[in-house]
C-alpha cells in the first residue's frame, strides 16, 4: 500500500461535504462498534467473575475432595488419616460426620445438612473458621451440644446466638410404644456467613463427638475431607490417593464432581451469551457497509479522476478498504477500553445503582450470591477484538470492490 492510498482514505473519512454527513455516519459506525464490543466484554467479564467467585466461595466452605467408606462410614479412620497425609499433593485430611436432619425452633422447622467436625483440625482443611461472624469455631466442644448455624438458616428459624434449637435425627429409636424420632436440644454458639446461599441456608456445624453420638456411629466417621495443594487437579489426586490406600475400597469424590452441573451451566451460558451478543457487534460492523457505500457514491467523480491519472483498480480498492479498517480499529480499540473500565468498576456501579433505585438486582437465594463480581480475562479481550476486526474487514470488501469497478467514462459523463 502506497502512502497516497492511506492519505486519501483518511481524508474521505474527514469529508465535510454535504455538511459533514459522511463523517457523522462514520462516527456513528465507530460508536456502534464501540458499544457492541464493550457490552460483549462486560458480559463475559461478569460470567468470568461469577465463576471465579463461585469457585472460591465453594472451596472456602467445602473440601477439595472426600474419601468415604462404601458402607457409608470409615473404621480405624486415624490410621487412614495418617496414610492420606503422607500422600503427595495432600495438605490436610480431617475426619467428618455428615447427615441430613431437621432443625426446630419454636413453631419453625426446616431441613439442613449437619456436619460434625474437629474445630482444631478444621482450620487446616477449609477457610470456614474465617467465615464465623458470631462466636468461634472453638466454642464447639465435645459433650457441650453446641451448634453453629449458617446465618440464612438461623434467619429461617428465627434463632440467634444463645438460643436452643431442637435437632431431629432421621433414624428413630424403637420403644414399646413404637419408633420415636431421636431429638436433642442444641445451644446456638455461633453463626457463619460464607457468601454462598446454598451453605448459609443449609449447613449446621457441631463437634465430631456429638455428631457421632447423635447418629450412633460410635468411633466411626463418615469419611475424610482433604485439602489439596492444587484444587484444580482434585479429580486425579483423590483417585490416586484412594488407590494408594488399598483396602476394601473407598468412595472418592471431589468438588468438581459435586458441583459439575453448576459449573457446566455457567460455561454453557457464557458460550451462548458470546454468540448472542456477537450479533450486536456484527450489526455495528456491517454499518460500515452503508457508510462506505455512501462514500463511494459521493466520491464517484474523485474515483474517476484517480483512474484517469493512472490509479489501478487495486489502488482504489485499498483506498476504501483503509477506511473500513480504520473505523474497525477505532471502534474495537474504544470498545476494549470502555468494556475493561466498566468491568473493573462494575461492582461499585451496580451497588450505587441499587442504592439509588432501592432494589436488589441479584437475589442470593437464586444466584447463590448477592454481589456482581467481574473479571476481565486477556484471552476474552483478544478473542472479542479479533472477531470484531474480522467482521469489519469483511464488511469493507463489497464497498471497496464496488469502488474499484467504477468506470471513469460513466462517472464523468455528466460532469
Amino acid at each position: 500500500m502506497s502512502s497516497y492510498e492511506l492519505l486519501i482514505g483518511t481524508r474521505y473519512l474527514r469529508s465535510t461535504h454535504r455538511r459533514g454527513f459522511v463523517s457523522f455516519v462514520a462516527l456513528m459506525s465507530v460508536c456502534g462498534l464501540t458499544l457492541g464490543v464493550a457490552t460483549l466484554l462486560v458480559v463475559l467479564s461478569v460470567m468470568n467473575g461469577y465463576e471465579r467467585e463461585l469457585r472460591s466461595r465453594i472451596l472456602a466452605v467445602t473440601s477439595h475432595a472426600t474419601l468415604s467408606g462404601l458402607s457409608g462410614s470409615l473404621d480405624d479412620w486415624q490410621d487412614l488419616q495418617a496414610q492420606v497425609r503422607r500422600q503427595g499433593g495432600v495438605l490436610a485430611a480431617v475426619p467428618y460426620v455428615e447427615s441430613q436432619a431437621m432443625l426446630a425452633f419454636g413453631r419453625r422447622i426446616t431441613g439442613a445438612s449437619v456436619r460434625g467436625i474437629l474445630p482444631e483440625e478444621e482450620r487446616t482443611a477449609t477457610g470456614l473458621s474465617q467465615r464465623v461472624v458470631s462466636g468461634r469455631l472453638d466454642d464447639l466442644k465435645a459433650g457441650s451440644w453446641g451448634i453453629i448455624l449458617g446465618n440464612a438458616l438461623a434467619a429461617e428459624l428465627g434463632a440467634k446466638v444463645g438460643d436452643s434449637v431442637v435437632l431431629i435425627a432421621p433414624e428413630g429409636t424403637a420403644t414399646p410404644t413404637g419408633v420415636v424420632p431421636r431429638m436433642r436440644a442444641f445451644r446456638v454458639v455461633g453463626l457463619f456467613h460464607s457468601g454462598m446461599y446454598e451453605f448459609d441456608r443449609g449447613l449446621a456445624l457441631m463437634h465430631l463427638a456429638d455428631a457421632a453420638r447423635l447418629f450412633r456411629l460410635g468411633d466411626r466417621v463418615t469419611g475424610l475431607r482433604l485439602a489439596l495443594a492444587d484444587p484444580l487437579h482434585a479429580p486425579s489426586v483423590v483417585r490416586r490417593v484412594a488407590q494408594a490406600l488399598g483396602g476394601p475400597g473407598f468412595y472418592a469424590s471431589d468438588w468438581t464432581e459435586d458441583h459439575a452441573n453448576l459449573f457446566r451451566s455457567v460455561e454453557i451460558t457464557k458460550s451462548m451469551m458470546f454468540v448472542i451478543l456477537l450479533m450486536i457487534v456484527a450489526v455495528a460492523a456491517f454499518n460500515i457497509v452503508a457508510t462506505l457505500v455512501m462514500i463511494v457514491k459521493e466520491k464517484q467523480t474523485d474515483i474517476a479522476i484517480l483512474r484517469t491519472l493512472g490509479a489501478a483498480p487495486r489502488n482504489v480498492l485499498l483506498t476504501f478498504a483503509v477506511q473500513g479498517v480504520l473505523i474497525g480499529l477505532a471502534g474495537t480499540f474504544g470498545g476494549a477500553i470502555l468494556g475493561t473500565l466498566l468491568a473493573a468498576n462494575l461492582e461499585y456501579l451496580v451497588g450505587a445503582l441499587e442504592r439509588l433505585l432501592g432494589i436488589q438486582f441479584l437475589d442470593a437465594s437464586v444466584y447463590l450470591m448477592s454481589d456482581l463480581p467481574a473479571y476481565v480475562e486477556p484471552a476474552d479481550v483478544l478473542r472479542v477484538c479479533s472477531v470484531a476486526l474480522l467482521l469489519c474487514v469483511l464488511a469493507t470488501i463489497y464497498p471497496a470492490w464496488r469502488a474499484a469497478r467504477t468506470a471513469p467514462a460513466e462517472a464523468l459523463r455528466h460532469e
